[in-house]
């Protein structure tokens, strides 16, 4: 719970701010599912993230965004313990269809940092800190006369261990606010 309440705090305030007038700027709050794939799957369960994101929209239905997810996932077999990951990830987002749709779908690449806490003979014992690439996409929709817009999307990532490719697919829900 302790590592879960600063994770509360920024979403919150993203929230807040949120609500607040910019141009071109949207800001989303979520959570889901994490999906370990390949080794990681071989030595966690599926788990919980949640996260938030700011998109600066260009002229062009492409965005930039800046993201940031926090996820959790338990050890199988038996292991005592979670795997905990930290990411933040710069991306590219095109939209794709018309701003006023009441559904759009899009899609997003990117690139960031993360950070990894596991204790396991799969996946090694420690921390570690590299970068990750992320590549998916989603819908949102419209939601009331407003700006809001709940979105569903899914991505796959990849985080290279000493030895081992983390690979999995961070599943988010949520809503975005902004102009």
């Amino acid at each position: 719970m302790k590592r879960v309440a600063p994770s509360l705090v920024v979403l919150i305030a993203i929230a807040v701010a949120g609500s607040l007038p910019a141009q071109g700027m949207r800001f989303g709050i979520g959570g889901g599912r994490l999906m370990p794939l390949s080794d990681y799957k071989g030595a966690d369960q599926a788990g919980f993230l949640v996260g938030a994101d700011a998109t600066f929209w260009l002229p062009a239905a492409v965005g930039i965004r800046v993201e940031g997810d926090f996820s959790q996932t338990s050890h199988k077999n038996g292991v005592g313990g979670h795997t905990i990951l930290y990411s933040g990830l710069a991306e590219l987002v095109w939209a794709l269809g018309l701003k006023p749709s009441r559904v759009r779908p899009y899609l997003l690449g990117g690139v960031g940092y993360m950070h990894g806490r596991f204790a396991t003979t799969v996946l090694g014992t420690g921390t570690q800190n590299k970068v990750v690439f992320g590549a998916g996409g989603g819908v949102a929709f419209k939601v009331g006369t407003g700006n809001a817009r709940a979105f569903v999307e899914a991505r796959w990532q990849s985080f290279q261990t000493s030895g081992t490719a983390l690979k999995m697919i961070p599943i988010r829900v949520g809503f975005r606010f902004g102009t």
